[in-house]
């Protein structure tokens, strides 16, 4: 019992100076998270003119409306799921050799960035929460409504699944570093897929049906599409529940992955520099 209050005592130390090392320049972190607002109304006025210049009410099942509605509920699930920095800190970090003071404190690294993340995220929303009220409030007649309870319910499990997925999928990207010094290269590929062929960019309705079931199949999707699907009330039913699984069955492969790479990584390291 005194070991397990002693661990829960430290990883809540861990939390609460996280949170405190991001309020620590709250002002300017302010600054930034309402810039992120300003291409809500450039994406509005570009989706306006696509409709317009299509000459159509309908765009693979998407009326103008729909879209827009779209955009606003996947830049929750983006703001949610995205790691920025993340995997190149770690490639960093290794390269450095400061990863070396995990392997001597006892402090399990991956627990310890989770709960960075996790402090991270509560002062983003945190902070955005009025501006976010104030978008939906002015984009409201976008919405036909909320959703049933259901449907919230398993919308807020998704975003909690995108969360964990977003993170152990770039730490598993970050471990690589092990084995390769410049990674960057790999980097930018995976931020170009992910922003390409998770949803964010465009619902992925929208690709060619001989690309789409592909593109499905990989795990990008339910860090950005695939929540905001639900909650719009495009996948319901069995539709809905088979995603959830295989969205949870994604974060517990990635949980695997990045724990066995972190494990025989740090068997064929060698600590320099730090």
């Amino acid at each position: 019992m005194i070991a397990i209050a002693s661990s829960a005592g430290l990883w809540w130390t861990i939390l609460r100076t996280s949170l405190e090392e991001r309020l620590a320049y709250r002002a300017d972190f302010a600054l930034g998270t309402l810039m992120r607002f300003l291409p809500i109304v450039t994406q509005i006025l570009l989706w306006k003119a696509i409709f317009e210049a299509a000459g159509e009410k309908e765009i693979a099942g998407f009326q103008y409306k729909d879209m827009v509605a779209y955009y606003l509920i996947v830049m929750i699930s983006r703001a949610l799921s995205s790691m920025p920095t993340l995997a190149s800190s770690i490639t960093l970090q290794i390269r450095n050799g400061d990863i070396k003071k995990f392997l001597i404190q006892p402090v399990d690294m991956i627990g310890f960035l989770l709960l960075m993340r996790v402090a991270w995220k509560l002062v983003y929303y945190i902070v955005a929460i009025g501006p976010f009220a104030l978008v939906f409030y002015l984009c409201r007649g976008f919405f036909d409504g909320w959703p049933d309870a259901a449907t919230m319910l398993a919308f807020i499990t998704s975003l909690a699944m995108a969360f964990l997925l977003g993170f152990f999928l770039e730490v598993t990207i970050g471990m690589i570093g092990f084995w390769f010094l410049e990674v960057s290269s790999l980097l930018f590929i995976y931020m170009v897929l992910n922003f390409l062929l998770s949803g964010h960019m465009f619902p992925l309705a929208l690709l060619p049906d001989s690309i789409e079931p592909w593109v499905r199949a990989l795990p990008l999707q339910f860090l950005a599409g695939f929540p905001t699907e639900v909650f719009l009330g495009n996948v319901t039913g069995e539709a809905m529940l088979r995603g959830l699984w295989t969205q949870f069955m994604w974060v517990v492969f990635f949980l695997a992955t990045s724990r066995i790479a972190y494990h025989y990584g740090v068997k064929r390291y060698s600590a320099f520099g730090g």
